[in-house]
């Protein structure tokens, strides 16, 4: 008798009493650790998607993981077990994460190189007071600290030039797949585990960069109010409950801080860092609305423009941005993971085995294009969109989400048992829903039809892989023109970059967000009406009025 033990695509036996730990080291397979193996840094996850019933429960150090999470150095293998174990770890190297933007303004991100850290022959000065003595080149880091997935850039500060780029999943997914979950997690437990856990991830993606770690002098930070402050540590109860804002959004509505960006001395972190470093977190937008919204104004830089312009990065909170330079309007829209493939039956993030393509066949036949080119282990998020407007589009599902054959499921690859559901259109319908709603309601407060924008921009890696065509005929995007709809991809970690070069254009977004309307969906009186008609599978025809 003998348990298999799966990680990250290679197999081992794992013996009887051996951890998970253990065995994957002995497959080559490297797991996050800084306590050797004694379960206190908490930092070796691993994401159980099979047979965990073949191994030991969960000792005291994994109280403060759910569902499939367990610590690698704490699961053993039970004694006689016979089966197979699946699993990964947080960091797939295989996952689709979109790490640069594409299709940006011809003007946009042309920044004069301006940037906190600078020197003079061997002195090293960060907002012109000298921190250190050194040669060679200085670097900083942007990143853009997403719900699901991290990007890291790493740049040469006085070239402005881009030396290397990591990603990688966000570690923090053990407390819960959306912001929602991840407040209530960090309210209700001590410690800053959520902080810790992606602390220690963070340097390791640090340490794998191609420069010296006390090369680096700043690292500029974005995300959505949640993210950036439970990286700073910060309390964000507040932003799970009415009016949702953030404790610094808060503090300067009230005059008792002059920006909603934070500034925090590295040292704080325990980063490998330069000694003398600078975290920099850009400011809030408002509400749900945050410091990766504000960067993407750096990127495609909307209050710019003459031309009316709309900004949509579709996740788990998506966040929307509409106006030019005389007005700019700001929402989020709670939209939830289905998008990304959580609360769908067979779901998965953008890894090697996940559908990204179907097309549906006069015949019957279901054509599929799979990530990596294996076979199918599920339905990523461009996947399932294209999958529910090939379904409309040849009448096996209607309007409502509904089989018109009466069955209760569609078979995508019936051989591996994938299956859509109409409770996974449902999950969908409702993710599509409040996306409308908030796009109807704030087109209606600028006093514009959606005819009226020259440009919809779909950030993020979820817009990046859309069809559009699939994407407008299911009413996810407007039905306009293509050439108007532009995939610009991570629009985040460019203007994170951009804030890294540029201390002047910084200055500027801090002061531009106090000029944007945030609008509270919550509080629209027509917004449950706006969410019931966008919940039909129909195009959204931009000639109506908002």
């Amino acid at each position: 008798m003998a348990v298999a033990f799966t990680i990250n695509g290679g197999t081992v036996e794992l013996a009887a009493g051996e951890t998970l730990f253990e065995a994957a080291t002995r497959l080559g397979v490297a797991v996050p650790s800084s306590c050797q193996k004694q379960g206190r840094c908490r930092e070796c996850l691993v994401e159980i998607v099979a047979g965990a019933e073949l191994l030991t429960a969960r000792a005291r150090e994994e109280d403060h993981l759910k569902g499939g999470f367990r610590l690698a150095c704490r699961a053993r293998a039970l004694d006689g077990a016979s089966g197979t174990v699946k699993a990964h770890t947080l960091r797939r190297a295989a996952m689709r994460i979109e790490d640069g933007a594409v299709n940006l303004p011809p003007a946009a991100g042309s920044v004069a190189l301006d940037p906190a850290v600078t020197r003079a022959g061997d002195r090293i000065f960060l907002d012109g007071r000298e921190v250190d003595h050194r040669s060679g080149p200085i670097h900083g880091l942007a990143m853009d600290l997403g719900t699901t997935t991290i990007v890291v850039r790493c740049v040469e500060l006085e070239t402005g030039a881009t030396v290397a780029t990591t990603a990688f999943e966000n570690p923090q997914r053990f407390g819960g797949s959306d912001v929602m979950a991840r407040i209530q997690f960090d309210t209700e437990r001590p410690g800053r585990l959520l902080q810790r856990t992606l602390l220690g991830y963070l340097g390791r993606a640090i340490r794998s960069l191609p420069v010296a770690p006390e090369s680096i002098y700043e690292l500029v930070v974005v995300g959505n109010p949640t993210m950036r402050d439970l990286f700073f540590g910060l309390e964000v109860h507040s932003i799970g409950q009415k009016p949702y804002r953030s404790r610094t959004e808060t503090a300067f509505r009230a005059g008792q801080i002059p920006t909603t960006a934070l500034t925090v001395p590295a040292a704080a972190f325990r980063l490998p860092l330069n000694l003398r470093a600078r975290v920099y977190g850009l400011p809030l937008v408002g509400g749900h609305v945050g410091a990766d919204a504000a960067a993407c104004l750096l990127a495609l830089e909307p209050h710019r423009s003459e031309a009316l312009v709309a900004i949509m990065d579709i996740g788990t909170n998506t966040e929307l941005i509409l106006g030019n330079r005389h007005r700019l309007l700001a929402a989020s829209c709670p939209a939830g993971p289905a998008f990304e493939g959580r609360a769908i039956r067979c779901g998965m993030p953008g890894l090697d085995g996940a559908i990204a393509r179907v097309s549906l066949e006069n015949d019957g036949r279901v054509r599929t294009d799979v990530i990596g080119g294996g076979p199918a282990e599920g339905i990523c998020g461009s996947g399932l969109i294209d999958l529910l407007s090939e379904l409309v589009r040849t009448g096996r599902m209607n309007a409502f989400g509904r089989f018109e054959d009466g069955a209760t499921s569609f078979p995508v690859d019936a051989a591996r048992e994938i299956l859509f559901h109409e409770s996974d259109a449902n999950e969908l319908a409702q993710a599509k829903g409040a996306n409308v709603a908030g796009l109807q309601i704030v087109a209606r407060r600028y006093g514009s039809p959606l005819a009226a924008l020259e440009r919809f921009y779909l950030a993020g890696g979820f817009g990046r892989h859309l069809d559009v065509a699939a994407a407008r005929r299911i009413g996810l995007v407007p039905n306009l023109d293509v050439s108007r709809i532009v995939q610009v991809g991570n629009a985040s970690i460019e203007g994170a970059a951009i804030a890294l070069r540029s201390v002047t254009r910084r200055r500027e977004l801090e002061e531009l967000v106090t000029r944007i309307e945030h609008v509270e969906l919550e509080t629209d009186p027509d917004f449950f009406d706006h969410f019931v008609s966008g919940c039909q599978f129909i195009p959204v025809e931009p000639e109506a009025v908002a």
